[in-house]
């Protein structure tokens, strides 16, 4: 009688050891749930400073050369916060007309790792190859921009054994100049630049996040030369997060851009009619 109880105790122990088992490991592949409202994130501030070089390198080419330096706050950092990433984008662009210009180029950005409690690694590298459609349209004393930008992109996380994963990005900006001071954009004109962006995201590790972010953005612009601008801005931004859409992460950013655009075919100097830069 003894041993028909041990032996169910023991039957019922095994049955509990794995129904806990299956339970766990159930949990553990489950995955993300959406949320009944959509929840957004508190704003977190960045800022950027931001380099657009326009290098005329023949009559129809020039080479779009641009260098960012992004920073975000961080929990023991507020406000301007920690380096977040660094971007090289370069392409060879292609002047179809004053109006309209092609590109097609790469992006080397270095991301930094901003967790200051993650023992992961601090810096990885994300590789991009980008092509843009740029067409301007001229109304009354200011200039109308329409934009399009196709980015392929590989990322992966701070985590030693990240692997890389592939998503595509889709980006529409609208965006005008009007000047202030003057009838038209030329050398010693104060500007305005509002502009909205959207930007879209799609690959098999976007689930329910293809809306990766919008920025709707205000600039306040000088040209300073026919080959020199100065800009600076303030950008609100939100977007979906990548491993669960109902969640929305909020940005303040405040943005300073450097226009240049040298010419070494010793042409005379002219305001582009259409800014390629930006």
């Amino acid at each position: 009688m003894s041993m028909r109880n041990n032996s169910s105790s023991l039957l019922v122990v095994v049955l509990l050891t794995f129904g806990l088992f299956g339970t766990l490991k159930a949990q553990e592949s489950e995955p993300e749930v959406l949320p009944e409202t959509s929840q957004y994130k508190d704003p977190k501030t960045k800022v950027w400073f931001n380099t657009y070089g326009n290098i005329r390198i023949g009559k129809r080419f020039f080479w779009d050369a641009q260098t960012h330096f992004r920073f975000e706050e961080t929990k023991n950092t507020p406000f301007m916060g920690q380096i977040g990433q660094i971007y090289n984008r370069h392409a060879i662009g292609y002047i179809i007309s004053k109006k309209t210009n092609v590109s097609l180029g790469g992006v080397v950005r270095i991301n930094f790792n901003t967790d200051e409690e993650s023992e992961d690694r601090n810096m990885v590298p994300e590789w991009r190859i980008w092509h843009q459609y740029q067409f301007a349209m001229p109304f009354y004393s200011a200039m109308l921009y329409h934009r399009i930008r196709i980015e392929h992109r590989w990322t992966q996380g701070f985590a030693e054994d990240s692997e890389y994963i592939f998503r595509n990005r889709w980006r529409y900006m609208f965006r005008a100049k009007i000047p202030l001071n003057d009838t038209k954009l030329q050398p010693k004109t104060f500007y305005v630049s509002p502009e909205a962006e959207l930007i879209m995201q799609s690959g098999k590790e976007v689930v329910a996040s293809p809306m990766e972010d919008l920025r709707l953005t205000t600039t306040i612009g000088y040209i300073a030369t026919p080959r020199l601008t100065f800009a600076a801005g303030v950008m609100y931004s939100q977007g979906q997060e990548r491993y669960n859409g109902g969640y929305y992460q909020q940005n303040w950013t405040l943005r300073f851009h450097v226009y240049f655009s040298p010419d070494f075919r010793r042409v005379k100097n002219k305001l582009p009619d259409i800014h390629l830069t930006d």
